[in-house]
């Protein structure tokens, strides 16, 4: 007599030996999401994933190094160059994309605070989407709150900053993104981020001008309606450069 197979031992479809960063990418596609440099792309990435990624890529970077013809294999300086810049791309410079926001305790306006407040000036380091070459800079953040916008603590507003940043950016986007965040998180009348950045893009390849910054700033709120208020916010930034 024949016995029915049963389900659960039939053959499974497997995806063993698929690189991670294809599985990683099928499931943002099939979500209809983008993955562009600047985006955030931890809610498709399964614990342990990072580790397989960054074996994945060390071995591509690995890759990279051998077709610029340099010896990793007796150049006791660059044999293991691969994995450094692996880590150093998937854990630090670009953790921005791989990680889930920082947690941010935020608090009720039990005093009804309604005076601008400024924030920074905070250290930013970011890296151009164009060459991957440092920007490096500060900026500041102003807020008007109101009876019912969210308190967080200076510190945390470093925090977010660090997370946009820790990604492939241009510093126009990065800017709006932090304004972004900021708001959703805080809820106030409005909102102003100035950001003055040295971009490596130009100070280490091109013009190899050391001496240009960029500056630019988003308004929010408040901020866009009363120019007496922007002003007050502007001139109360310490002296940039």
């Amino acid at each position: 007599m024949l016995m029915k197979a049963d389900p659960s031992q039939q053959l499974q479809p497997t995806d063993e030996g698929t690189p991670m960063s294809v599985k990683i990418r099928e499931r943002i596609q099939a979500a209809r999401k983008r993955f562009h440099s600047n985006d955030n792309i931890a809610e498709f990435i399964q614990p342990g994933e990072l580790d397989e990624l960054l074996k994945e890529v060390e071995v591509k970077m690995q890759g990279v190094l051998d077709s610029m013809v340099i010896d990793t294999a007796s150049d006791h300086n660059t044999n293991d160059t691969a994995r450094r810049i692996a880590k150093m791309y998937l854990q630090e410079v670009f953790r921005g994309r791989y990680v889930k926001a920082p947690g941010i305790t935020e608090f009720p306006n039990a005093e009804h605070l309604n005076e601008l407040m400024i924030v920074g000036p905070i250290t930013v380091r970011s890296a151009c989407s164009h060459h991957f070459c440092p920007v490096i800079g500060k900026l500041w953040v102003g807020i008007m709150p109101n009876e019912h916008t969210n308190v967080i603590g200076l510190s945390k507003y470093a925090r977010l900053a660090e997370w946009v940043m820790g990604r492939p950016q241009i510093q126009e986007e990065a800017v709006v993104q932090l304004a972004d965040l900021i708001m959703e998180r805080t809820q106030p009348d409005g909102l102003a981020v100035v950001m003055e950045a040295s971009h490596y893009c130009m100070a280490w390849r091109g013009v190899k001008d050391l001496n240009s910054k960029m500056i630019n700033s988003v308004m929010r709120g408040v901020f866009l309606k009363n120019a007496a208020l922007r002003r007050e916010f502007l001139a109360l930034i310490p002296d940039k450069g």
